[in-house]
């Protein structure tokens, strides 16, 4: 399913709580490594993604916080929410780098948030953006800063 097939749908199912939940859930059916996070999509528009993540033990390392790995996984796919659902039709893209700064311990549920404005592409390209990651005082706790490999696709 393309990947504005999923943001037409998002329009169907964003009407209300609930919903959003059913549509998450399909959303990591798709990708079922970084569903394992259990997030749910708040706000998915072309070029802007808000993620939310509640505080789940399965998702906690050893000093009861938030894992590493699991605010990675958060902003890797707040920023490929944001960046996926914005490209044009003939364009793919794919995580080159990734790198994470982390501000203090992520209690608590979490929202991350990322936005884009992809320019008009005529080649291949790296396109940098940034998902930052809230705790419930909306205190940044983390910044995600992913590189994606843009191409042109050709059939």
């Amino acid at each position: 399913m393309s990947l504005h097939k999923i943001l037409a749908l998002w329009k169907i199912f964003s009407k209300n709580t609930f919903t959003k939940s059913i549509f998450s859930y399909l959303i990591r059916f798709m990708n079922p490594y970084t569903g394992r996070l259990g997030a749910t999509i708040n706000i998915f528009e072309k070029g802007y993604a808000e993620i939310v993540l509640r505080d789940k033990k399965k998702n906690r390392n050893h000093l009861n916080c938030v894992h590493a790995i699991a605010l990675a996984n958060l902003g890797e796919f707040t920023s490929g929410i944001a960046v996926l659902g914005s490209l044009p039709s003939n364009v793919r893209g794919i995580v080159s780098h990734i790198s994470i700064e982390y501000m203090k311990k992520a209690r608590g549920t979490l929202r991350a948030v990322s936005s884009c404005d992809i320019p008009p592409m005529t080649e291949d390209i790296q396109y940098k953006v940034k998902a930052e990651i809230f705790n419930d005082e909306n205190e940044l706790v983390s910044c995600v800063h992913v590189t994606w490999e843009l191409g042109m696709y050709h059939e």
